[in-house]
């Protein structure tokens, strides 16, 4: 890659040609503030907000989008440009609800953060408003206009990142809005509640539906038996919200804190990451043995459960019936747990820590429930734990380092990286590979199921018999692989899915960085490593290896895939439009 020479403030640098005005100046250690900017998902240079002034250009420019040249000469700095900049963000508050104290996203909001470095005491603009629109309907998204910029990078990361492209721009000039297609709510339209959209919008435009008050009002209900689970990507980045290095491993703190709380009982969700791979192996056992439909596809993660439900029902019977570990914690919670310590299940409340938004929808689903009784009854996310653990004045750093509950909360290596792209399929071959060989190998291993790649693929040879798999990560390559199976082009026996990019260390209800930061660090590699740590610390790293996993088999479901294992843990998946919601 060739070098070109310019002038940036004053001073004369040699970058790579290949680079924006704004990624040169960043590269010598001048920053220039954003708010539509975001790499590779939305380069668009609509805010404005990163104007410079170039020699020999008579308008400002908008540096995200100017390649630099040889000779150029770049003034970042100038009055002209902080006038400029000054009366673009003027004019986004000036159409702004400036609630700042009670939006979710203060302190964590990039037009606060920009209005405040750019020294915006006073808007000068004042005149007519758009009408807000504020949307609830669905269990997982909330959607506000009133504090919308139009910055686009909604827009893209459903378009352009998860191939759905449910969000778009409505109307034209001042009444421009962002939403679904003909104003329809996010409960209508063909979401998957992905949540993607919230961990991109710069401000809090949109945001998961809240479920803090009703774990609040339970946790007070002396009546109730409430117990919690937390999801393996959880600890990945819970600490981010209380000044941690991303990546940060926080298990110890988090059990603690959810003890102190208040709930009945703190388990770990990777408990129920292990009996998915118990049933979800087996099946896997089943169909290669029996001629069963392939290839099989996991169905762990509920955003992308809806994405085949809308877009590909003829392909539901390559879905593994299994429900998702969450679910089938519930389930288990309700049934095994209330046998065992003698609590009516009625009385019995879940909730779980997911770093989904998609997860709040989906135990809503009536097919996930037993007797009744929904698997699951209340799903908070990363964020809102946090918000929780803020509000009960608990200093996190100095939390102690606790432990899950023993019973349901121990857990192998193989559930702790469920969390991650690939985690899924990697636990589920140690124990296949186990099954095949009727060894216990000691290779549990498998790097090429590792890594952000957006579609990874290999053949496994386990005991003389080739298992052909692939991993895909946000639907877009989801779609790619689903067209190859529709086309018959696909020989794979296992797929792994995930919906959001990287797995669910990268979920919508993970903790929010900004533009800034995720520009420059892939969060996704961050994350995982924390996983595949704490993977590699376990002494067993196998799910069948579990004591308490070959102690639930052995004194309640009997099996993997037994007739009670079914009517607990597995379930079916419905064509979306046959779908029948829940209103």
């Amino acid at each position: 890659m060739s070098n070109v020479s310019l002038i940036i403030n004053g001073a004369n640098y040699e970058v790579p040609s290949n680079l924006t005005v704004l990624e040169a100046a960043r590269t010598v250690g001048i920053d220039i503030p954003t708010l539509c900017f975001l790499k590779d998902i939305n380069e668009v240079g609509a805010c404005r907000v990163c104007v410079v002034e170039v020699e020999g250009a008579r308008a400002l420019q908008a540096s995200c989008v100017l390649p630099v040249r040889d000779g150029m000469v770049v003034n970042t700095n100038t009055g002209r440009v902080r006038n400029a900049r000054k009366n673009t963000v003027e004019l986004l508050l000036a159409n702004h609800n400036r609630e700042c104290t009670t939006c979710v996203r203060s302190k964590n909001c990039e037009l606060q953060s920009v209005s405040e470095e750019l020294g915006i005491r006073d808007i000068r603009f004042e005149g007519a408003k758009r009408e807000p629109k504020f949307d609830d309907a669905s269990y997982s998204i909330v959607r506000d206009s009133s504090k919308c910029i139009l910055c686009g990078r909604c827009v893209s990361a459903c378009k352009n990142v998860q191939g759905i492209g449910i969000l778009d721009f409505l109307n034209r000039g001042f009444e421009t809005t962002v939403g679904p297609a003909f104003e329809m709510s996010m409960n209508d339209a063909p979401c998957i509640y992905c949540g993607q959209c919230m961990v991109v919008c710069p401000v809090g435009a949109l945001t998961e539906k809240s479920g803090i008050d009703r774990v609040w009002n339970v946790l007070e209900d002396k009546s109730k038996h409430v117990i919690v689970q937390s999801a393996p990507a959880v600890r990945a980045a819970l600490g981010e919200e209380f000044g941690y290095e991303i990546g940060t491993n926080v298990t110890g703190k988090l059990a603690t804190a959810l003890r102190k709380l208040g709930f009945a009982k703190v388990f770990d969700t990777n408990w129920a990451a292990d009996v998915t791979i118990m049933e979800e192996g087996t099946e896997l056992l089943g169909r290669l043995k029996n001629g069963g439909k392939l290839p099989m596809i996991t169905s762990c993660s509920p955003g992308w459960v809806r994405y085949i439900e809308f877009n590909y029902p003829d392909l539901l019977d390559h879905l593994s019936s299994c429900k998702s570990p969450q679910n089938m914690f519930g389930a288990l919670a309700k049934s095994y747990y209330a046998d065992k310590h003698g609590i009516d299940a009625k009385d019995i409340v879940v909730v779980s820590v997911m770093p989904c938004t998609s997860k709040k929808s989906e135990i809503e689903r009536p097919e996930l429930s037993v007797n009744g009784l929904q698997d699951v009854d209340i799903s908070i996310t990363t964020r809102e734990l946090a918000r929780m653990i803020k509000e009960a004045r608990l200093e996190f750093d100095k939390l102690e380092e606790g432990t899950f509950d023993a019973f349901m909360g121990d857990y192998s290596g193989a559930g702790v990286i469920f969390g991650a792209t690939g985690g899924v399929m990697e636990a589920a071959l140690r124990t296949v590979a186990d099954v095949l060989t009727g060894q216990d190998l000691e290779n549990v291993d498998y790097t090429a199921v590792r890594g952000i790649e957006g579609i990874k693929e290999a053949t496994v040879n386990v005991a003389g018999t080739d298992i052909k798999i692939a991993v895909a990560h946000n639907t877009t390559n989801a779609g790619i692989l689903l067209d190859k199976i529709r086309a018959g082009e696909a020989d794979y026996h296992f797929i792994e899915i995930m919906a959001c990019p990287g797995g669910c260390v990268n979920g919508g209800g993970q903790p929010i960085q900004p533009a800034s930061v995720r520009n420059v660090i892939d969060i996704r590699a961050e994350r995982a490593k924390a996983l595949y740590s704490e993977d590699a610390s376990k002494a067993v790293r196998k799910s069948h290896k579990n004591p308490e996993i070959k102690k639930l088999y052995d004194e309640y479901l009997g099996e993997p895939n037994s007739h009670r294992a079914h009517e607990l843990l597995h379930t079916h998946y419905y064509a979306r439009e046959q779908y029948p919601i829940k209103k």
